[in-house]
């Protein structure tokens, strides 16, 4: 049985769309709607946000709130890695994607020696860098800064010097850089993302299981084959981005798309992953109840964390 400690991260300075801060509180809304007493037993830690800097003028168009991600990026690692040296398990309920970065640096700095794999299921690849980004809102490149990639040469933007050295203090966090490689990283569900990541996923040969291999092979079949990349893993993050699911499903969240995981496999799939003794540390995203109707989006969110958790007990 694995001892469960819940962090729970109400920042959402890295999306360019608001309400991602409201997501942990609608999902415990959910839970107290389902008559659930799952954040009554668990314990549960509460991360100060940044959130603040909404109000402010934005300094770098090309990495928005750098700083402030740079300080919830410390405070996460921090929690996450005295979580795991506890003997515990962290779930992360998160904003915006963006703090993830945080969540794989306090693994990795918590287990400096170990491999870590990580499986990303969202629509979003979120590995574009400053150089590279279409917006500048860095949910969209917590991979590359645990990558420790730049992507320099598919670079469509010039960075002043502020912003290369907030960038570099973000990937060199806890002083291990890169936290993750290329080829301990899988995609599920991805199908939204612009040339220069598409080049990355190239560069690298990234492994990517699109929605319709979840269909046809089955959800065992994807998640054994998931696993059996990762082997040479010692530890591994799941990172569940709601958006991850069909936009008909997934409109409580800022990006939905098209084309997703029906809600049933994007439970079963967690669930299966959630039964395998190097999963050390999941998050939960992006869910948004001010683009919701009914508090639809928290609901499903809260039965795929509730499921998990039930199976984390028992295994």
């Amino acid at each position: 049985m694995r001892n469960i400690k819940i962090i729970e991260v109400r920042s959402e300075i890295g999306a360019g769309t608001r309400g991602a801060s409201l997501g942990v509180d609608a999902i415990k809304v959910a839970a107290l709607d389902f008559m659930s007493s799952l954040f009554v037993n668990i314990p549960t830690e509460v991360i100060p946000d940044e959130n603040k800097l909404l109000y402010e003028p934005v300094e770098s168009p090309y990495a928005k709130r750098i700083k402030g991600i740079y300080t919830m990026y410390e405070r996460i690692a921090a929690s996450v890695t005295e979580t795991l040296k506890s003997g515990l398990f962290p779930i992360v309920l998160s904003g915006d994607h963006s703090t993830a970065g945080g969540t794989i640096a306090g693994i990795k700095m918590a287990k400096p020696k170990s491999r870590l794999g990580v499986i990303w299921i969202d629509a979003h690849a979120d590995m574009h860098t400053p150089y590279t980004t279409p917006s500048g809102n860095m949910h969209g490149m917590p991979l590359a800064a645990s990558l420790g990639e730049d992507n320099t040469e598919n670079k469509t933007h010039k960075l002043d010097a502020v912003t290369v050295d907030w960038w570099n203090k973000l990937k060199g966090i806890g002083k291990i850089q890169p936290k993750v490689l290329p080829e301990d990283l899988v995609f599920i569900a991805l199908r939204d993302y612009e040339k220069e990541e598409e080049a990355l996923l190239k560069k690298y040969n990234i492994k990517v299981i699109p929605v319709q291999e979840v269909r046809k092979k089955g959800v065992e079949n994807v998640v054994r084959q998931t696993l059996l990349h990762l082997s040479n893993c010692e530890e591994i993050y799941v990172s569940f981005d709601v958006d991850s699911m069909d936009s008909s499903i997934s409109r409580g969240t800022g990006t939905p798309v098209s084309n997703g995981l029906r809600e049933r496999e994007a439970e079963d799939i967690m669930a299966t992953l959630m039964q395998n003794h190097k999963i050390c540390c999941f998050e939960i995203t992006e869910v948004n109840p001010t683009l919701d109707k009914e508090n639809l989006m928290a609901e499903i969110a809260f039965n795929i964390l509730q499921r998990s958790v039930n199976l984390l007990l028992v295994n």
